[in-house]
């Protein structure tokens, strides 16, 4: 008979699509019975575009990592890796630890890839998307799901994370990506509750503005406590919910970023001139309050 870590190992894909088509159909019902905002493009081509994204990436980590996140952690936990196996911390613990922890590391690599400008070239693609629905929490380039994936796996066997923890904190981030990028509005009394402790809709949505310092904030995808934390939390954009403009300012009017070819070769256009993460002066005003600055 198996044991639960090998049903959750065998049975993994499965899982984890029964959760994504669900969460992904609540969230586009939602989205087309209340939508937050108008969509500026035709949403059947940037979902084609973006939907197919995300099937090229499937096939392209199921080539190069056919065991995935689940089967490093089933292996790490048979070789006795990691702190949480060193340590021999309760199970519970272990599994909420190593949420937490992931969690942390999905923030930390969030940050890095606004900061470094040629892993930046490679996260453009995700913000580049002109508009702001389900589909574009899920928009990535293949090079930086494959960086991403080996970030996890390296995180997996120093934790020592079990299996259970790794499915469920899969499921969660997946969940929550498509939740905090829908196209829905929540009340603003449960948006201000909701919040103080995971990323919603509204807090996540000023993080895609072509305003850059906005760009630069709220970098979490789950728990929201790291952009209070670490001081990148920023309430509401200077536009509001309803007149920010998303994307990045010189592909604002780029229609070829709308299609999957574009967004395939958009991390090798242009030339690397600064930190991604810079913060910008605004209409002056730094000038304005201090002229001899």
């Amino acid at each position: 008979m198996m044991s639960m870590d090998q049903w959750i190992t065998v049975n993994e894909t499965a899982i984890r699509l029964s959760f994504f088509f669900g969460i992904f159909g609540l969230m586009a019902a939602w989205e087309v019975l209340k939508p937050r905002r108008v969509l500026t493009v035709s949403k059947l081509t940037r979902w084609a575009n973006n939907l197919g994204l995300v099937f090229l990436n499937s096939i392209v980590l199921r080539l190069l990592f056919p065991a995935a996140a689940v089967g490093v952690a089933a292996f790490a936990s048979e070789q006795g890796w990691g702190l949480l196996n060193y340590y021999s911390v309760p199970f519970v613990f272990a599994v909420l630890i190593t949420v937490i922890a992931m969690d942390f590391i999905i923030y930390l690599q969030h940050v890095l890839v606004h900061a470094v400008p040629a892993l930046w070239r490679l996260h453009r693609v995700h913000h580049a998307d002109r508009d702001y629905d389900v589909t574009t929490g899920a928009r990535f380039h293949p090079i930086e799901i494959v960086l991403s994936m080996l970030i996890k796996f390296s995180t997996i066997v120093v934790l020592g994370a079990p299996v259970i923890a790794v499915i469920i904190f899969e499921i969660v981030l997946n969940a929550m990506a498509m939740f905090n990028h829908a196209n829905i509005k929540l009340p603003n009394q449960i948006d201000i509750w909701l919040r103080r402790i995971v990323v919603t809709p509204d807090m996540h949505r000023v993080h895609h503005s072509v305003e850059d310092d906005e760009a630069n904030s709220n970098f979490g995808f789950n728990l929201s406590i790291w952009d209070r934390l670490f001081g990148t939390y920023r309430e509401q954009a200077r536009a509001g919910q309803e007149a920010m403009i998303f994307g990045i300012h010189k592909y604002t009017k780029n229609k070829d970023i709308v299609w999957i070819s574009g967004m395939l070769t958009l991390p090798f256009k242009g030339k690397i001139s600064s930190y991604a993460i810079n913060r910008r002066d605004w209409d002056g005003e730094d000038e304005k309050q201090n002229p001899n600055k």
